[in-house]
């Protein structure tokens, strides 16, 4: 047998909105409509379906039994869509602000800030993707935060971090001994190396004039990420950043062992791209973190 087809929505709507007010009028004024064009949308309703929905009263309306069975039904199926079109379109029917971002950066520096732009900016929707999810080619983006030295073409990019190179690791146990109290004691600890950075063990040594230490051992990782969570763990010792390092110093997950601060050239970049200032909130976004950059990442901590 077949189905029978679904009722035109704005008189369900009408329908709904009636049993909430028990009234033609009060729904009106909600609905921006007319009384007689509500009235005129539930006797739709009711001769489609067969029914009277609402009894009609001198001073109001009364849900029939059919009525009071069908209102749940109705109102929960105008909810759901209600629910799912501000979820997939936003309530301002916005598009996201998509930022990929590097995974450490991210998770040391963006994200303990994060909530300060969202409750100034709650009408800005954001899609944060890691860049470890992307190709490197990929442009579907407004902006893209990124580590390196500025040599890149055909984007725009600021700088966003003037970073040290600190040596960090766990503050009681590292390698099983307590942690090192002099560079020159490296040789006994394991060290921990992130590939792809310029600005390694060697670079920090070197700089620091300690020149008998082996690089050459120790664990090799992919992401800054890994490293600095081996070192909260007492695996080994990493080489920080110093905009990198602030919540877990300060909370005594890490410690920086010895005073020794090495600048580096390597730093993140805000990275965007010729299209993205067309879009109003990505020149918000790009002001709300440019306010956020310090030359002074080093001022709240103490080695």
């Amino acid at each position: 047998m077949a189905r029978k087809r679904l009722p035109p929505l704005n008189w369900l709507r009408a329908f709904e909105v009636s049993a909430k007010h028990l009234n033609f009028t009060q729904a009106s004024y909600e609905l921006s409509l007319t009384q007689a064009a509500v009235s005129h949308q539930v006797k739709g309703l009711e001769a489609y379906l067969g029914v009277l929905l609402f009894k009609r009263l001198p001073r109001g309306l009364e849900l029939t039994q059919e009525g009071k069975a069908y209102i749940p039904v109705v109102s929960q199926a105008i909810n759901k869509l209600i629910g799912a079109t501000d979820e997939l379109f936003g309530s301002n029917n916005s598009k996201p602000l998509i930022i990929k971002v590097n995974l450490v950066y991210f998770l040391n520096y963006l994200a303990p800030r994060l909530n300060d732009f969202i409750t100034q900016y709650p009408e800005i929707n954001l899609n944060i993707v890691s860049n470890i999810w992307s190709e490197d080619g990929e442009k579907d983006f407004h902006f893209d935060i990124r580590h390196g030295e500025g040599c890149w073409t055909d984007v725009y990019f600021d700088r966003i971090t003037w970073d040290k190179l600190l040596p960090v690791c766990h503050p009681i146990c590292v390698n099983g001994k307590e942690p090192p109290s002099s560079p020159n004691q490296l040789n006994n600890y394991q060290l921990l190396h992130v590939i792809g950075y310029r600005s390694g063990w060697q670079h920090w040594l070197d700089q620091s004039g300690v020149h008998h230490i082996d690089v050459s051992g120790g664990i090799r990782l992919d992401t800054l990420a890994s490293a600095m969570r081996l070192a909260e763990v007492g695996v080994g010792i990493a080489l920080g950043r110093s905009s990198l390092i602030h919540e877990a110093v300060k909370e005594g997950r890490l410690l920086i062992p010895f005073k020794q601060e090495i600048a580096t050239n390597e730093a993140f970049y805000l990275i965007s791209r010729p299209t993205t200032f067309e879009n109003p909130d990505a020149i918000t976004f790009r002001n709300w973190i440019l306010s956020q950059v310090t030359n002074s990442d080093l001022k709240d901590l103490q080695c």
